[in-house]
């Protein structure tokens, strides 16, 4: 942050404003106190001027109106000696004027010519024309001079006859002088004042820059983001408790900061970690964020993705643009299939706008719904081959069921047959029937293992020798067992279905005159089983959906040998229930082979021995 100048600084300003208060402050009371010095100096000289004049007039005006013999000194005589005894510092003059106008006396005593002499001034005319005093201030050689002019009348009160004028010279400028010197001693009191002023200005100033100071320097270091400091406290009022507030905000915004840093670490974590994949874009449209998953959803880069339109990055330019986007409500399904492998992605969009309603941008949510597709396709499928499944016997049975009631019952070479094929028909479906609730059974965990430890040696034989008493075809067996007994922990039941549904399949499959093998072997702690026939086999793009419910490699000939298509599916719930694995492996024209395993407990063996 740029260093505040010396001039600029809130130290500097508030000492100026400081001190150009209490110089303001200071002139207006030096201004009113000359003002009311002057005023008042001058009223006192005044004053004092003119109560001595009241003495004099009194004395003045006896002094007139007194007869006089010749023994009695001269009028001009004894005026003179009134206005000697009435004469001070201050007054530099006081002429005594009949109403003729001409000079009675002086107190002046160098100024004795003037006596007799005719006096004209437009002051003592205006006294004598209003029978009151008047007064003035002139300049005599930069000397400022008081003029008074007092009327004498014959009587007391404003009624009386004048009988002339006294007429004051006063110097006034003594009151001035006297004012001058008080004002220079007020003007170095405030000098001082000042000085001392200023000095404690600059000391309270300090008190308040100080922390002000300290809080800026907090301030800079939190935009650092350093908030390990603290601002001193020094003292409890507004400064201080702004200091704790400070403080206080300091300790927030950095519980603040390790709560936001927490929650990035977390958001960046969920991204990171989170199976979809997430993209976040700026108001405009530009991708600003995507996490690694939705860079695998994709098969792109960061950099490919960074900055560019995600209209673009989703590969939907040409059927929706940012705009549409925004108001997309529902999900929007993004087909990257080839012709090797399904791939479709779902795009759930949501936004990002601030409460008055402005866009922000768009969070998009990435979803890999192949399976999920796939699954709903098998289940249509599903519904589908079991509607196919149920209507081909139940129109049979329909058909020759109407052949009954229409009468063919009465026939009776005819009737047996109707009625053997209805019979035959019923006994599929509730077969089909019977392998869908195993079926559903086993998807919804309703069911339960009865296990227990057999020789699967001997099992194995058993159920061999059984097929082999009871076959119809003419196919050999041919049993490569080992000598060695093997136990295993197996539901005998269900076992013996998968065993016989895989036989079953073998024989129906198997020409005349044609082999069916059995064997099996053991490593890594499982028994791998095999039955093999000479049948046609199946062909190579078709040997991975043999175990798939209702699916069918010839649907004619399995339907005509009264297959339901769900043996081999019922097999491999059966065999992973028991912790093993089923799989098949054919040559179209020479035949197929069937293998499992199971987990055998290698202990018991041992001990069996």
């Amino acid at each position: 942050m740029q260093k505040v100048s010396f001039f600029k600084s809130i130290h500097v300003k508030l000492v100026l404003i400081y001190v150009l208060l209490i110089i303001m402050a200071i002139q207006i009371i030096g201004l009113y106190f000359s003002k009311e010095l002057e005023e008042n100096l001058t009223e006192n000289f005044k004053d004092s001027i003119e109560q001595r004049l009241d003495l004099a007039q009194y004395s003045i005006r006896e002094e007139m109106l007194k007869e006089r013999d010749e023994s009695m000194p001269t009028r001009e005589g004894s005026l003179a000696a009134i206005l000697r005894e009435f004469s001070t510092t201050d007054i530099n003059e006081i002429l005594i004027i009949d109403d003729r106008d001409r000079v009675l006396a002086t107190s002046d005593a160098n100024n004795q010519m003037l006596v007799g002499q005719k006096w004209t001034s437009d002051l003592v005319k205006r006294a004598v024309s209003s029978k009151g005093r008047e007064e003035a201030v002139w300049l005599d050689d930069d000397n400022r001079v008081w003029l008074l002019a007092t009327p004498i009348l014959d009587t007391v009160g404003s009624n009386g006859e004048v009988m002339g004028t006294i007429y004051i010279e006063s110097d006034i400028e003594r009151v001035f002088e006297q004012m001058s010197e008080i004002t220079q001693i007020f003007a170095i009191g405030t000098a001082m004042a000042l000085i001392i002023t200023i000095f404690l200005g600059i000391l309270v100033a300090r008190t308040i820059t100080r922390p002000i100071s300290d809080m800026r320097r907090q301030a800079q270091a939190m935009s650092k983001g350093n908030f390990s400091r603290k601002v001193r406290v020094y003292g409890t009022d507004e400064i201080g408790q702004l200091a704790i507030a400070f403080n206080n905000m300091t300790n927030r915004l950095q519980e603040a900061q390790s709560t936001t840093e927490a929650e990035r670490r977390k958001l960046a974590s969920v991204l990171t970690n989170m199976t979809d994949g997430v993209i976040a874009t700026d108001r405009k449209g530009r991708i600003i964020l995507i996490n690694d998953p939705a860079l695998d959803l994709l098969h792109v880069s960061r950099e490919m993705t960074l900055n560019r339109p995600i209209a673009s990055v989703l590969g939907i330019e040409q059927e929706y643009s940012f705009e549409d986007l925004i108001y997309m409500k529902d999900p929007v399904n993004l087909n990257f299939s080839t012709m090797e492998a399904p791939y479709i992605l779902r795009a759930n969009f949501s936004v990002i706008q601030k409460e008055t309603g402005f866009v922000n941008g768009l969070i998009t949510v990435l979803h890999d719904i192949t399976e999920q597709e796939k699954i709903d396709m098998e289940r249509r499928e599903f519904v589908a081959n079991v509607s196919h499944e149920l209507r081909t016997p139940l129109t049979t049975m329909r058909s020759y069921l109407e052949a009954l009631a229409d009468g063919a019952w009465k026939e009776e070479n005819i009737a047996p047959h109707f009625l053997h094929v209805t019979q035959t028909e019923t006994e599929r479906m509730i077969r089909l029937v019977n392998d869908l609730l195993q079926l559903s059974k086993m998807d919804s965990q309703e069911y339960e293992l009865n296990t227990d430890f057999v020789e699967f040696n001997k099992f194995f034989e058993r159920i061999i020798e059984r097929f082999e008493m009871s076959k119809s075809q003419n196919v050999h067996f041919i049993k490569l067992l080992p000598e060695t007994s093997y136990f295993v922990d197996i539901d005998t039941d269900k076992l013996t279905q998968v065993i016989d549904n895989i036989i079953s399949n073998a024989i129906k499959y198997s020409p005349d005159g044609g082999n069916i093998r059995f064997g099996f072997t053991v490593s890594n702690n499982m028994l791998k089983v095999m039955i093999s026939d000479d049948g046609m086999g199946i062909p190579k793009e078709n040997v991975g959906r043999i175990f798939d419910r209702f699916y069918r490699v010839d649907r004619a000939r399995a339907r005509s040998m009264g297959g339901t298509g769900l043996g081999l599916a019922i097999a491999r719930e059966m065999i992973e229930a028991h912790g093993g694995k089923i799989w098949a492996e054919s040559e179209e024209g020479v035949g197929t082979t069937i293998f499992f395993t199971l987990p055998y407990a290698e202990d018991e063996t041992e001990d069996w021995e």
